[in-house]
């Protein structure tokens, strides 16, 4: 493997969907103490997500950046 500066380096999808989901896990636990406890349903929907990545190997979040943003696995 050559060495490359970091600002060429791309991440793989599995590290932006983490990046992604701890973002959106920390944005819903401080709404939900700060402005509403319902908020704790977009934390739930993030680790349905998640079940739904590592069970089928894809979640919606996954496709858009495939698709969308042309993210790609590691290992490809």
């Amino acid at each position: 493997m050559t060495f490359m500066p970091a600002t060429h380096r791309k991440w793989p999808l599995e590290r932006v969907l983490f990046a992604i989901a701890g973002s959106v896990t920390l944005a819903s636990a401080a709404l939900a103490a700060l402005v509403n406890p319902w908020f704790l349903l977009l934390t739930a929907f993030v680790g349905a997500n998640q079940l739904l990545y590592v069970a089928a190997g894809d979640c919606p979040m996954s496709l858009i950046l495939r698709r969308a943003c042309g993210v790609k696995e590691a290992g490809r």
